[in-house]
């Protein structure tokens, strides 16, 4: 557990370690909360629990636009609390044990166990690569933008960072497709980013 007093502390903790939720609140000194929660949607799916005085629709549906999974007025019961947090936990779990294994090609990628064989045999990823791989897993069919990898693989201080990207997703199709030359399933979308295809 971590507590940060300031957007920009936030921002480092965030940066530097991982978390399985935040509770925000969006009256923070250095700047408006809602900015934060933008920020983060742009690199996590972590489930974030706004917790506010403000108790205006607006605000509500600013911070729900934003990415918030929950918004919780203050004053409030430690029961409920708990209660909502449990609850967006769950739903953080099943969408994870929804997609545990993924099956492309020759390829068997089982997210949950971290173990990855090809026609049989056991691939050895670095935990760059698995990181990158398993990010395109977890969102089949859609384009994640450079940004969006660099954040989510190596953390949001990377962004700009996108010759590390390229390298790691070369060594990603060497190591997973086939034909590397000509990817069938780790796609480029040229000038944006990559996208993952479960099927050819």
């Amino acid at each position: 557990m971590s507590v940060a007093a300031t957007r920009a502390r936030a921002r480092i903790e965030l940066q530097s370690r991982r978390f399985d939720l935040v509770m925000l609140d969006l009256g923070l000194p250095d700047g408006d909360g809602v900015q934060l929660v933008r920020e983060m949607r742009q690199w996590t799916e972590m489930p974030v629990i706004v917790v506010s005085a403000r108790v205006s629709e607006p605000d509500k549906v600013l911070a729900l636009d934003a990415g918030a999974d929950d918004y919780l007025i203050k004053p409030f019961g430690v029961a409920e609390l708990l209660a909502r947090v449990r609850a967006a936990l769950r739903r953080t779990a099943r969408a994870d044990s929804e997609t545990t294994v993924v099956r492309f090609g020759d390829v068997v990628f089982d997210l949950a166990g971290r173990h990855v064989t090809k026609s049989g045999t056991p691939v050895h990823l670095t935990p760059v690569e698995y990181r990158l791989a398993a990010t395109l897993l977890q969102h089949p069919g859609k384009v994640l933008t450079h940004r969006q990898l660099l954040a989510s693989v190596w953390g949001p201080s990377h962004v700009h960072d996108s010759h590390y990207l390229r390298i790691y997703m070369q060594h990603v199709r060497q190591k997973l497709e086939s034909d590397p030359a000509r990817p069938a399933f780790f796609i480029t979308e040229l000038g944006v980013g990559y996208r993952f295809t479960p099927s050819s």
